[in-house]
């Protein structure tokens, strides 16, 4: 197994840029009250979480009732309240999620009326069948125009083969597309293993150059290592883990992402800046 990434020097690991996921679509203030909600709430968690080492948020905004939402308004006002509060020094990425609620077509729209930073795109969700290819092709195409930066969300190494292909047939337009591996699945529960990852680097499926874990449960800290140290990304917070490494609950966003921080950092792996993960994904500002 090798590393994807470019060292620094020798024997030296790239720095590891850290996203915090701090809300997702489907947890709320019964699951934990620091969880964030409101624009202004997400943008006090983008400012302590930067302040913590993180080098991008990834942001869920909620309809009236809580609920999970895909709407060009309701993103433009939260990435204005967290501009304000961190300027440039974030990545904001939006999700094109579905949660059960959306289809392609919507998805793909709102992050057109958005024109957001970078986003979130689930392979499975957008590309259900071989009849949806053209639209999402079209997508791709339209982001790389824009100078969006997509991060392809792979939920088994299946679909890391899948997008792989795609890109073969010159469908994506992007040589070094980001993705993120997903290390279990949104149950009850859910306690994802270091281990998850290496079933994506076997050797019958492809290699990404620029790629992210997030896991799920208080291995979280151990799964994200891991990946840093095979020159990999980190992606933590409160949409898929509250839990410390002792198995004590993080008191906010910031908490996990500072420990996350000092576990890479005893294993010799620094830490990069919004700036960085900007060069290395293309990001244009």
């Amino acid at each position: 197994m090798t590393v994807d990434r470019d060292v620094t020097g020798p024997g030296l690991i790239a720095p590891t840029a850290i996203a915090v996921a701090p809300n997702g679509g489907r947890r709320g203030k019964e699951d934990h009250p620091a969880l964030p909600i409101s624009p202004q709430e997400l943008a006090r968690t983008a400012a302590a979480c930067l302040e913590a080492g993180a080098a991008m948020i990834h942001a869920h905004v909620r309809d009236r009732d809580g609920g999970h939402l895909l709407d060009a308004h309701a993103y433009r006002e939260t990435t204005k309240a967290i501009r304000d509060a961190v300027g440039e020094r974030l990545i904001i990425q939006i999700t094109s999620e579905a949660v059960g609620r959306y289809q392609p077509a919507e998805q793909m729209a709102v992050v057109r009326a958005t024109r957001p930073e970078a986003v979130s795109l689930a392979l499975r969700e957008l590309v259900p069948d071989a009849a949806h290819e053209t639209a999402f092709a079209e997508f791709l195409w339209w982001l790389k125009s824009e100078r969006i930066a997509p991060q392809m969300i792979l939920y088994a190494p299946e679909e890391a083969s899948a997008l792989a292909a795609m890109q073969q047939r010159g469908l994506v337009p992007f040589d070094d597309i980001p993705v993120l591996y997903v290390l279990g699945r949104y149950t009850p529960g859910q306690v994802s293993r270091p281990a998850d990852l290496l079933p994506f680097f076997a050797h019958d499926r492809p290699r990404f150059a620029h790629w992210m874990v997030c896991a799920f449960g208080r291995e979280e800290t151990a799964c994200v290592t891991a990946g840093a140290l095979l020159g990999g990304h980190a992606r933590v917070g409160f949409e898929n883990n509250f839990t410390l490494a002792d198995g004590t609950t993080a008191k906010d966003n910031a908490a996990l992402v500072t420990a996350n921080k000092g576990a890479l950092t005893a294993c010799g792996v620094r830490t990069a800046q919004a700036d960085d993960l900007r060069a290395a994904w293309s990001i244009q500002r």
